[in-house]
């Protein structure tokens, strides 16, 4: 049972022994505020709210928090039971003392404003948001939540991981990435570019016999891929063999085009691909549950469109 010794509460009693710290916790109870808004909630002078504040810090009733130049100040979160049956001991009296209702009124306003200065920044931005947060955050920003669906236990297949820009972005939410590329120099790029992560294994071997084990990955993924391989089919079935009983191959490429100096120029085997065959191939190499869909196109890529498309091997 938590309890409170007797020294320690009269020195919590103490605390609340004052109304204007009773009133400061009570509005910190609706939120976060920073001096100068308790100022102007409470009326009360700037030198006795910071007074009233330090008391109640020291002896635990509130936190705070750095933003900026502001310092924003709450009712702590991790108060012991007994200081909790103490303050609900208190808190009744300071409600109905008179000045509680205007002070919620008040800290209302205070809310109200705070949320209308981001309202008129976004409004002000609206017309150039996509720009101000591809500034702040860069151009993919969109794709983070995304990060926050992965399995933090999981294996990862990179197939054809390239200079590794994949296999960087997804590296920190995965418990391990194993990175498949051919080209020496590829891998010797992904190494300077992953800057030795410590859960990232870069592999040398052909994508058509992958030097990963049986059932070692959770998630195969084939990136941009598929189209430099003459036969995808029996690259899909290679990954197949990668994967753990219900573990999931996921792979983007282009959709059908009829951009010849792809071919000629740039060593594809393929002009992209169409659904049925993919969905033919993923059969053939014994994954099920295949789903296709295109991907939207973006405004500032001059290639073929993408499409998604996501398989399992049977449990």
């Amino acid at each position: 049972m938590d309890t409170l010794t007797a020294p320690r509460v009269f020195d919590r009693m103490s605390a609340l022994g004052d109304l204007a710290r009773g009133r400061l916790l009570l509005l910190l109870e609706q939120g976060e505020f920073t001096v100068s808004e308790l100022v102007q909630i409470s009326q009360l002078p700037q030198s006795t709210v910071s007074r009233h504040l330090k008391i109640l810090a020291d002896d635990g009733w509130v936190t705070s928090r750095a933003s900026g130049t502001s310092r924003f100040y709450r009712i702590a979160t991790s108060l012991e039971p007994a200081a909790l049956e103490l303050w609900g001991l208190v808190r009744p009296d300071v409600a109905t003392a008179g000045l509680a209702a205007a002070d919620g009124e008040r800290a209302r306003a205070v809310l109200r404003e705070r949320r209308g200065r981001s309202k008129k920044f976004f409004s002000g931005v609206a017309g150039r948001w996509d720009t101000v947060r591809e500034e702040l955050f860069g151009g993919d920003s969109e794709m983070f939540p995304l990060f926050g669906l992965l399995d933090p236990t999981a294996t990862l297949g990179d197939l054809g991981a390239g200079t590794g820009h994949f296999t960087a972005r997804v590296a920190p939410f995965l418990s391990r990435v194993i990175a498949v590329d051919a080209s020496e120099k590829m891998l010797k790029a992904a190494k300077d570019h992953l800057d030795g992560a410590p859960n990232v294994d870069l592999r040398r071997g052909e994508i058509e016999d992958l030097p990963i084990a049986d059932a070692e990955l959770d998630v195969a993924v084939l990136l941009l891929v598929l189209h430099y391989v003459v036969e995808p089919g029996a690259v899909l079935a290679e990954a197949r063999r990668t994967l753990k009983p219900g573990g999931r191959i996921v792979t983007v490429d282009m959709r059908r085009h009829s951009r010849e100096d792809y071919l000629e120029e740039m060593g594809h085997a393929w002009p992209g691909f169409d659904e049925a065959e993919l969905e033919g191939w993923h059969e053939d190499a014994g994954l099920v549950d295949f789903s296709y869909r295109p991907l939207p196109a973006r405004p500032a890529a001059s290639g073929p469109l993408l499409f998604v498309t996501s398989a399992r091997r049977p449990c």
